[in-house]
C-alpha cells in the first residue's frame, strides 16, 4: 500500500470512528433510569421539577415518562423561571395552577415561592429535578436546584438529579466568584460564572456547602458524557429551555453579553431574531464600534472615541486585534419587542467561535468598555442588576473611571483556575 493510501485508509478509520460516536448520542440521565427500570424511584411517591426541555433523547417529556410508568407514582409537577411550558418571559411571576395534560397540581417555583414550601412536599418521597442548565451562574435554574435540594433536607425526602450536559463544556470556567454583598437568585452559589459542571455535579457541590448531613442525593449520571463534550458533540438535539436560548449556541453568546444587557442601555438582540448576538442601540456607531472590537481590543473606548468624534488620526493608539475566537461585524437592526422596540439600531453582531482562544465573559466588559461608562451606564438605575450579574461592583466602578480591566481579569482567570483544582471532588465525568 503506497503512502496515499495509507493515508486516505487513516482518514476513513478516523472517520468511521467518529460517525459511530455520533450514531450513539449521550444518553441523558432520564434515558438512565428508564433502562434501570426506574430502580431508583421504585414503589414512591414523586415530586419533579420539569420545563420544555426536560425531556428524553426521542423528545418524550420526563412528566408523560413518569406519570405513564406504574413503577412509581407522580402526584405533583414544579416549575422554574418561564415555567413548566417555557411561555413566562424572563422576570415574570408566575402562578400555581393544574397540569392540564395530567390533572396534577403544577406548583410554581418563581411567583409566590422560590423554593418548595413543607405544604408542597408534604406526601412526597422524593423530589426529581430534571432542567437543562446552560452552563452559566446567572441563569437561575441552577438557584432553584439549590432551593429544592435544601427543601428536601428539611423536609427529610430523596433528591434525585436526572443529569444532562452542560453545553459549553465540562472545562471551560471563566469570571471571578460572588462577593458578600452580591449575592442573589442570579449569583446563588459559590462558582465563576462560567463553572464547567453538570447539575448533579453542583448538587454535590450545593449538598456540601449548604446540607452537609443530607444523605438522601441521589444522581442518575449520563451515559457516554466527557468534559471535552459540548452540546455539539452529544448527538443530542436542542429543546428550548427559555424563550431567548433558542439554539446550543446560544448559550455561550448568553455570556457573552448578557451580563451588559442587564443595564438596559443597549439591546443585546432580544426582542430581535438574534437574542445576545448583537450589541447596539440607536445612538452609537456600528462601524466604528465594530473597528474598535478588532482592532483596537486593549483600548476600544479611546478608539471609538477618536473615531465618531471625527479625529482622522489615531497614531496614539496601538492597535491590538481581538481574540482569535471573537469577531465582531457593523449592523443596523429594528427590534420587534423589548429595548429600542421598532427603533433602528446600530452597533455590531458577535460572532464567537469556540475552538479558538476566547474568554467569554470579558466580551461584555469590553463592549461596554468601548462606549464609555457614562453612555453605557446611563441613569444608574440598572446598576443593581449588572453588580449582582458579575458578582461584584469592581468592574462597574472601573468602567466609570475609564481605567484598565487588565488586573480584574488577570483576578478572575485566577480565580478560575483554583476552582478549576477545588471543583475536583465534584466531578462525576472524565
Amino acid at each position: 500500500m503506497n503512502r496515499t493510501s495509507l493515508r486516505l485508509a487513516g482518514w476513513l478509520a478516523g472517520w468511521l470512528v467518529c460517525a459511530s460516536a455520533m450514531a450513539q448520542p449521550v444518553k441523558l440521565g432520564i434515558d438512565v433510569l428508564r433502562e434501570s427500570g426506574f430502580e431508583a424511584l421504585r414503589g414512591k411517591r414523586i415530586g419533579l421539577v420539569a420545563h420544555p426541555a426536560s425531556r428524553d433523547s426521542r423528545f418524550v417529556g420526563t412528566v408523560q415518562v413518569l406519570h405513564e410508568t406504574k413503577v412509581c407514582e407522580l402526584v405533583a409537577i414544579f416549575g422554574p423561571e418561564h415555567g413548566v411550558y417555557g411561555d413566562a418571559y424572563a422576570g415574570d411571576k408566575i402562578a400555581d395552577q393544574a397540569d392540564p395534560r395530567t390533572g396534577l397540581p403544577a406548583y410554581s417555583l418563581y411567583g409566590a415561592h422560590r423554593k418548595p414550601t413543607p405544604a408542597m412536599l408534604d406526601g412526597l418521597d422524593v423530589l426529581v429535578f430534571d432542567l437543562q442548565d446552560i452552563g452559566a451562574r446567572s441563569y437561575t435554574f441552577i438557584s432553584t436546584m439549590r432551593a429544592c435540594l435544601e427543601a428536601s433536607a428539611e423536609a427529610g425526602i430523596e433528591f434525585v438529579v436526572l443529569d444532562r450536559p452542560n453545553p459549553l463544556g465540562g472545562e471551560r470556567i471563566e469570571g471571578g466568584f460572588v462577593e458578600e454583598g452580591f449575592e442573589s437568585f442570579i449569583s446563588h452559589l459559590p462558582i465563576p460564572y462560567v463553572h464547567g459542571m453538570t447539575m448533579g455535579e453542583l448538587a454535590q457541590l450545593v449538598r456540601d456547602k449548604y446540607a452537609p448531613d443530607y444523605d438522601k442525593l441521589t444522581v442518575i449520571e449520563m451515559a457516554g458524557w466527557e468534559r471535552s463534550m459540548r452540546w455539539k458533540d452529544t448527538g443530542l438535539k436542542w429543546v428550548i429551555t427559555s424563550p431567548h436560548i433558542p439554539n446550543a449556541k446560544t448559550c455561550a453568546y448568553y455570556v457573552a453579553t448578557g451580563i451588559v444587557g442587564e443595564l438596559h442601555t443597549v439591546s443585546i438582540g432580544v426582542g430581535y431574531t438574534q437574542p445576545f448576538e448583537l450589541f447596539g442601540t440607536p445612538r452609537i456607531n456600528g462601524e466604528a464600534l465594530a473597528e474598535a472590537m478588532n482592532k483596537y481590543w486593549d483600548d476600544p473606548g479611546r478608539y471609538y472615541t477618536a473615531a465618531t468624534a471625527g479625529v482622522v488620526s489615531t497614531n496614539t493608539i496601538k492597535p491590538s486585534r481581538s481574540p482569535s475566537g471573537v469577531t465582531f461585524r457593523p449592523v443596523w437592526f429594528k427590534p420587534f419587542y423589548s429595548r429600542f422596540k421598532g427603533e433602528v439600531c446600530q452597533g455590531v453582531q458577535v460572532y464567537i467561535d469556540l475552538d479558538k482562544d476566547v474568554n467569554l465573559i470579558e466580551t461584555n466588559f469590553k463592549l461596554a468598555q468601548a462606549l464609555g461608562g457614562e453612555f453605557i451606564f446611563g441613569d444608574g438605575g440598572r446598576d443593581r442588576s449588572f453588580d449582582i450579574a458579575t458578582g461584584t461592583n469592581e468592574a462597574r466602578l472601573l468602567l466609570m473611571q475609564g481605567a484598565s480591566l487588565d488586573g480584574l481579569f488577570a483576578r478572575w482567570r485566577q480565580q478560575s483556575e483554583g476552582f478549576r483544582k477545588d471543583r475536583q471532588k465534584y466531578l462525576l465525568y472524565r
